[in-house]
């Protein structure tokens, strides 16, 4: 296993079931039920110095699920063009989430994760398989939609472990 295989199966073991298009569904459900417990200054909450607050952190999972999707839609379509990585610490550095409210934030969260939903579910199966080469690495377009879920499932734990406890 390649270094690069140990890093995204992290992510992987994570899901709690093979029908990872419901755990879509139900990472959805739980990120938006965290997050609409919060106040506007909870929200701004991080629980250390160097970390992101929560709204970076719902911004970071927007932005890393519309870049996972560019890479599903790509590799189903055939695309044989490497795609780029992407620097998830400038993004936040540059996400300027801390100066919108948190109801944009949980907005845009949903219509992208909604997003994602639609260009799973009507994906021709056969084209699930379809490998493309991201940030180096060869991976298919479904472990990339499965990645947005364990990816999810990470940071919900991040928040339950870190964040909640301190709030």
């Amino acid at each position: 296993m390649t270094e690069f295989q140990k890093y995204i199966q992290r992510y992987l073991d994570l899901i709690p079931s093979e029908n990872w298009l419901e755990e879509l569904k139900r990472t959805e459900e739980q990120t938006v039920g965290i997050y609409g417990k919060l106040s506007e200054e909870q929200s701004a909450f991080a629980y250390a110095e160097g970390k992101w607050t929560l709204k970076e952190l719902l911004l970071h999972l927007s932005d890393t699920e519309r870049v996972f999707q560019y890479r599903i839609l790509a590799f189903a379509r055939g695309d044989k063009n490497e795609l780029p990585g992407f620097d998830e610490e400038r993004y936040a550095q540059n996400s300027y989430a801390n100066e919108r409210s948190l109801g944009s934030l949980l907005e845009e969260y949903r219509l992208v994760r909604k997003s994602s939903q639609i260009l799973l579910e009507t994906l021709n199966p056969s084209v699930l398989n379809n490998i493309g080469t991201a940030n180096g690495n060869e991976i298919s377009a479904e472990t990339i939609g499965k990645l947005i879920v364990g990816h999810n499932i990470h940071h919900l734990n991040i928040i339950e472990e870190r964040y909640l406890p301190e709030l």
